[in-house]
């Protein structure tokens, strides 16, 4: 972890142990592994956001695509209609 082998790690539990004494080192042990554990969950968050919001940069702007709308077509002349009358003069 830190280069902490296991000699070491029983040289600061005994420390640990004479300084705070046999009552009070649960308490701080558990202390510690609850900050230790919402400080990876903090680093988690943090480089899961890093990592979208470098996606989302990588990713070229699109432009919003313009309606198609059909053409509009003219409307029938009168000679074409069918309820049209004859022009008779």
């Amino acid at each position: 972890m830190f280069g902490i082998g296991m000699p070491e790690l029983l040289v600061i539990l005994v420390v640990a142990l004479v300084v705070l004494g046999p009552k009070r080192l649960p308490e701080v042990a558990r202390t510690l592994g609850k900050a230790m554990a919402e400080f990876r969950r903090q680093a988690s968050d943090v480089m899961d956001e890093f990592q979208s919001q470098t996606l989302l940069e990588d990713d070229p702007p699109r432009r919003p695509a313009k309606p198609k709308t059909p053409p509009e077509t003219p409307p029938p002349a009168p000679s074409d209609r069918a309820d049209a009358k004859p022009d008779t003069k």
